[in-house]
């Protein structure tokens, strides 16, 4: 799915709620890349091994390496806020100066980085108890570190914070016209890299999944 479209989408569903305090379209959250229809998302939910999850033990945030030089100056986190940015300004060192960054799990717009979180959508722990504690170190570093899959966002730390480590059935989006994007995108991380998922997590995937308008697919699809 292109960003382009996914933008537009997500001009219709804050659209819906024109009470809220929310931002003009030009400010509308970007999306992260490859976000599959809500159809294609069901399949693949349906396809994903229901598991009890590993141990956690063992977990430490280092054994993932993330926010690695993409090129230049510029490392993962910078690449995520110009990505999800508008009209984002950076220095010789590609630290964000200024720019406009809307939380695509609340809607609301924050004009300083430093208010900015990258979220992984399929947190790091999550992960490891899903099979990544059984990877290599330089793999779950790929995962950390991955822009090609809706695997990282640009979220306000706070909202950031209360996600934490939980999976879908222990914490959702507060904006709940953005479920199908959330657990769209979900299922697709964990559909690339092989994760397993728990029958409760599977259980409020089917329901957010639900939420999705449209007779089949829906309306953040070309």
């Amino acid at each position: 799915m292109k960003t382009a479209t996914i933008v537009y989408a997500l001009a219709l569903v804050f659209g819906v709620i024109q009470a809220a305090p929310y931002p003009p379209s030009h400010l509308l959250a970007r999306s992260a890349p490859n976000v599959p229809t809500s159809d294609d998302a069901k399949s693949k939910l349906n396809k994903l091994i229901v598991s009890t999850p590993l141990p956690g033990a063992g977990y430490d945030r280092k054994l993932f390496p993330h926010w690695k030089m993409q090129h230049g100056e510029c490392n993962t986190r910078e690449e995520i806020l110009k990505r999800d940015g508008t009209d984002v300004v950076v220095d010789a060192k590609c630290s964000s100066t200024s720019g406009t960054w809307v939380c695509p799990y609340s809607g609301k717009p924050y004009y300083q980085a430093s208010d900015i979180d990258i979220d992984h959508m399929v947190p790091l722990k999550n992960a490891w108890i899903s099979g990544a504690a059984n990877w290599t170190t330089e793999r779950r570093g790929e995962f950390a570190n991955d822009l090609t899959n809706p695997q990282l966002w640009a979220t306000k730390d706070t909202v950031n914070q209360a996600k934490s480590d939980s999976s879908p059935d222990k914490w959702k989006p507060p904006l709940e016209t953005f479920y199908c994007i959330y657990a769209s995108a979900w299922v697709e991380v964990k559909s690339v890299w092989g994760l397993t998922i728990t029958e409760a997590e599977k259980a409020a995937l089917q329901q957010m999944l639900n939420t999705c308008p449209g007779k089949s697919g829906n309306i953040f699809c070309k």
